[in-house]
């Protein structure tokens, strides 16, 4: 029970969604599939890039301070340190990510009565025009090669919630990566973990009080 002159729970005025393993299938297919082609480890690059995973080559990639020819070559090592080879090239031409229709209808009715805001690590090299109508959907479009920062750093929510003028309690956050809902949870927003996207809408829908289906 809220104490007398202290604030209750701020109500939910933005929902932010992440974009790869949310709105559209996740990276970590394609990595599955490269393994197996080439008969590495299951998890290997996830676990190459889970390695210093605040500034090694991945991350260096979607903060833009990496073209994608240095890109290769700095990632190129990490996984030959790692004990085997990944053609960079060959793995990121395997990143095709189909949108889900029913989390892209969620953000449209989230927008009806919600701010919204999209918050992604990406990077240049994978600029696909195909998300332009998706991305017409956000009040705000928060892209790491672009801001220079990239979840989990605080700065990345923050500046969310600064363009979208309210506070982090006051937002619920989707991701499909427990590591970002943990920087996020830890600033005081709502957060839901993506694993099913049936069972995150309806989760989402607790959450607001609305239908999104």
């Amino acid at each position: 029970m809220t104490r007398p002159g202290t604030p209750g729970p701020q109500p939910i005025e933005a929902v932010l969604f992440d974009f790869g393993g949310v709105l559209s299938t996740s990276p970590f297919g394609a990595f599955e599939r490269y393994e197996q082609a080439h008969g590495l480890p299951a998890g290997f690059i996830r676990s190459v890039n889970a390695t210093n995973h605040l500034d090694n080559a991945w991350a260096r990639l979607e903060r833009n301070e990496l073209g994608f020819d240095e890109f290769c070559e700095v990632f190129g090592r990490e996984t030959a340190d790692a004990g085997a080879s990944v053609d960079a090239r060959e793995l990121f031409s395997m990143l095709t990510g189909e949108l889900d229709p029913d989390m892209v209808e969620a953000v449209r009715r989230c927008g009806e009565r919600f701010k919204t805001g999209l918050l992604t690590n990406n990077f240049v090299t994978l600029a696909d025009r195909r998300v332009t109508e998706v991305l017409s959907l956000f009040d705000v479009v928060i892209e790491s090669s672009v801001v220079g920062v990239r979840k989990p750093d605080p700065r990345f929510y923050l500046l969310a919630c600064d363009k979208l003028g309210i506070r982090p309690e006051q937002a619920v956050f989707l991701d499909d990566l427990g590591v970002n809902l943990k920087s996020a949870r830890a600033l005081g927003m709502t957060t839901i973990k993506v694993t099913d996207t049936s069972a995150a809408i309806a989760e989402l829908e607790s959450v607001l009080g609305i239908s999104l289906r």
